[in-house]
């Protein structure tokens, strides 16, 4: 069944209470129109979030429920994961905000495997004060690797810029001897399943770039490049898949090589990250490519030294809404084609 607009449900965790995550949330569905284009629904409590809007003026006008069913279209819905009073420090880390950080995203990733929501939006969190014995992940995506089906791969995006990672969150020292060929067959293999179904490209280009200060400049200052990433992707290009490089990283946004592609595979977080936010101009999204299931992120973190000043730009967290809304449907539009056979018109005499 193919859902109206407006009956897509948009799940989203607070993230990190003391951080700028309610704000940007409760700002991006002041303007009435969102909920024309999803019903949403933040996983926290009513009233802790009816307290923080007060303390930036938000106009958003909250309805509490505490069971998914009892959701109303039209509305901006908050389930009630708790009803105790929370202590709220904004522009401060605590281990209790990372707690119900935490317990609001469980929620919302099991609403999510249940079918109780259509896609997930996560606010930002600080990855040091989630920690526990009971949630012993990195973050959000290490978390839903876990719990949903496939292999998750960040891709960031803003509008035809997309930047994948081969590694992401390990210390760069490891970078190397994580870069198998296991690895990079199964991470170009995600990301070009993922602009088929997600992006509605059918022959998408990829570009991967060196590990190595210029390519390792034929083995002088690296051999990743000609020992690993090189044959690796000369075998899938060989079968079919349009992937190239590598590419030395230094020159390749400052060129605008860039924009040939429909995505580019980073080989470690900052080589990614650092171009794709200087171009993204704080509309960047995180999406987690690879998932049985949808989730979306903005590009920033918790930004405690501007929480509860109602400064803090929402453009990321509306533009993770559109994303997770858009590659809902091209994933319906992909299942739909995908179950139609082929016909193939016979030829007239």
């Amino acid at each position: 069944m193919v859902k109206n607009a407006e009956n897509i449900i948009v799940g989203i965790s607070i993230g990190d209470l003391n951080g700028i995550g309610s704000e940007v949330v409760l700002k991006t569905f002041e303007d009435s129109r969102m909920l024309e284009m999803c019903t949403p629904v933040i996983f926290a409590n009513v009233k802790m979030l009816t307290f923080i809007k007060k303390t930036f003026q938000s106009t958003s006008l909250l309805h509490g429920i505490d069971e998914l069913d009892q959701l109303v279209h039209g509305k901006v819905n908050v389930l009630n994961v708790w009803k105790e009073g929370v202590e709220l420090n904004l522009g401060k880390s605590d281990v209790k905000a990372g707690e119900y950080a935490i317990k609001s995203f469980v929620a919302a990733t099991t609403a999510l495997k249940e079918g109780g929501i259509d896609v997930l939006v996560t606010a930002p969190i600080n990855k040091s004060n989630i920690q526990s014995e009971e949630f012993a992940f990195p973050g959000h995506t290490d978390y839903l690797d876990q719990e949903l089906e496939g292999n998750a791969l960040m891709l960031m995006v803003q509008d035809n810029l997309r930047v994948g990672l081969l590694t992401d969150h390990i210390p760069l020292s490891e970078v190397a001897s994580h870069l198998t060929e296991e690895l990079i067959v199964r991470k170009i293999e995600t990301i070009k399943q993922s602009l088929i179904q997600d992006f509605s490209i059918n022959k998408p280009k990829i570009a991967v770039l060196g590990l190595n200060p210029h390519c390792g400049d034929g083995g002088v200052i690296g051999n990743e490049e000609n020992l690993v990433l090189k044959p690796v992707l000369k075998k899938i290009f060989d079968k079919g898949t349009l992937v190239f490089g590598p590419f030395s990283a230094d020159g390749f946004f400052g060129s605008n090589q860039y924009e040939k592609y429909d995505a580019i595979i980073a080989t470690y977080h900052d080589q990614g990250l650092i171009p794709f936010k200087t171009l993204s101009f704080g509309k960047g999204v995180n999406y987690t490519a690879g998932l049985n299931k949808i989730r979306t992120s903005p590009d920033h973190g918790t930004a405690y030294e501007i929480a509860g000043k109602g400064i803090a730009d929402f453009n990321s967290f509306k533009e993770a809404v559109y994303l997770a809304i858009d590659v809902f449907h091209s994933r319906n539009q992909y299942a739909e084609i995908s179950k139609k056979p082929l016909r193939i018109k016979e030829k007239q005499l």
